[in-house]
């Protein structure tokens, strides 16, 4: 009987320090370990229109992949722009801590981190091959979690909209002097350089684009690359498609996690939306590429639109435009300067090993 009862004290006792170890006084915080039973309910918002293509299904993609890897512990809402918050207030919504997480591109909040741009696109800059390199192995992702640490907001890389289309215009442009008075939608440093070069740059929602460009209130429209095009019908707008997409070569699309929802995680989780990620960043640069091909051929297919490349002069102008806008940029912003010259660095490596790798191989005859 003593034996006994003694089992059933020393039972007694585990079940206690096992109900106290999962009650909430353990919950997960800063510094918590892996295997917290807490669930963590967020929010995320995003620009995208509801049941965008590839980048709004890829946010949707990353946040079920997060909640299946974590076995259901982190549980994320994904929110299209306008349905819980305004697309362009997506980053503010997690600095602020309205919302967990966000996602987006980092050229949106030009006007509150003009460096930014630096980790989405630069017109003239890196593809989505050197983007990620730098990023990821240069030292590219710890200077933009510097950048937006003032703002309580931890980025990472998910996405990529590869190599985009110069833009869909109204008349053919044989010179720099046809962009002259020309309005169109483009938006970060390349609507900046459009400026330079005598145009009216014009930032609208992609719910806008169609309509605007069709009714003439504006004359041209970059998007984003054939599959995206042609689902908004631009080719009924304008008959002109030019490329290629000097102004976003690769452009960026970020996650954004608001600093102190991330800190509250266990170790194991931030492994979990770190890999998760990392991978939809290659995903959603693969989906682009293979449905833009596609999308591609049924546009060359057409005979009522003209795809175009940019006349070689015309391009140069717009390149030395950019040096000078950048240059300006720097001078006027310490901060600016100092990623742009961290960019540049990168860069300029990139240049070297692409000219003799892809630039190389891809200057070959083909049968």
């Amino acid at each position: 009987m003593l034996k006994s009862a003694n089992l059933r004290f020393w039972l007694a006792g585990l079940l206690l320090i096992t109900l106290t170890a999962c009650g909430p006084e353990n919950e997960a915080g800063p510094g918590a370990t892996a295997g917290s039973g807490k669930t963590y309910n967020w929010k995320m918002v995003t620009t995208w229109p509801p049941g965008f293509p590839v980048l709004q299904e890829g946010a949707e993609r990353f946040a079920e992949n997060v909640r299946a890897m974590s076995n259901g512990r982190i549980d994320i809402k994904v929110y299209a722009g306008g349905e819980l918050i305004p697309a362009l207030q997506t980053f503010d919504a997690v600095s602020q801590g309205t919302v967990e997480m966000g996602h987006g591109s980092a050229y949106y909040w030009a006007g509150k981190v003009p460096e930014a741009q630096f980790f989405s696109t630069v017109p003239f800059g890196m593809t989505p091959r050197g983007m990620n390199a730098w990023l990821y192995h240069g030292g590219g992702l710890e200077l933009w979690r510097e950048v937006y640490e003032p703002f309580h907001v931890v980025p990472f890389p998910l996405g990529n909209t590869g190599v985009q289309m110069g833009g869909w215009f109204n008349k053919e442009i044989n010179s720099v002097e046809d962009l002259d008075g020309l309005k169109m939608r483009i938006p970060g440093l390349g609507g900046k350089v459009f400026a330079k070069a005598g145009g009216t740059p014009v930032l609208l929602a992609g719910s806008e684009v169609y309509t605007s460009l069709d009714r003439n209130n504006i004359d041209a429209t970059e998007w984003i690359g054939p599959f995206h095009d042609q689902r908004l019908g631009l080719y009924r707008a304008a008959k002109h498609y030019y490329y290629p997409g000097w102004h976003e070569p690769g452009t960026v699309l970020e996650l954004t996690v608001n600093k102190r929802a991330w800190d509250s995680l266990p170790a194991d989780l931030q492994a979990i939306i770190t890999h998760a990620a990392e991978s939809e960043n290659m995903l959603m640069l693969s989906e682009m590429e293979q449905k833009n091909l596609m999308a591609l051929k049924d546009l060359q297919a057409r005979d009522d639109i003209e795809i175009q490349r940019f006349p070689d002069d015309v391009l140069a102008r717009l390149q030395a435009m950019t040096e000078e806008t950048l240059d300006e940029e720097a001078a006027a912003d310490p901060e600016f300067k100092r990623i742009y010259e961290a960019y540049q660095a990168f860069r300029a490596k990139d240049d070297e090993w692409t000219a003799v790798s892809e630039r190389s191989y891809l200057s070959i005859e083909r049968d």
